[in-house]
């Protein structure tokens, strides 16, 4: 399994806007295929800092979807939020205790 995350900081004006496209998309995400999670957080010190942490079968259906003409749009759209440059990582997870 491949643990996807991005780290996304935003402009504050645009928040709400990226929360309501997060909300009308996020199925379709989850459901792309080898997607096994998707979770969006918010920084509690500063709420202009998002993660989205998903959940891979593996690497190649990441890229697939971030090859997907879906993926493209939404990114596009999603760059013009930033303040910052994002930041991703790939890892796999180790342990994990319930």
């Amino acid at each position: 399994m491949l643990v996807r995350i991005v780290k996304m900081s935003l402009h504050s004006r645009y928040i709400e806007e990226f929360r309501t496209m997060f909300e009308e998309k996020k199925l379709k995400i989850r459901n792309s295929q080898g997607c096994e999670l998707l979770e969006l957080y918010q920084d509690k010190n500063n709420p202009e800092i998002f993660f989205t942490y998903s959940y891979w079968n593996n690497e190649s259906d990441l890229e697939r979807y971030r090859k997907s003409d879906f993926f493209k749009k939404t990114w596009q759209q999603t760059k013009g939020y930033f303040n910052e440059k994002p930041e991703a990582w790939s890892v796999t997870k180790k342990v994990s205790l319930p």
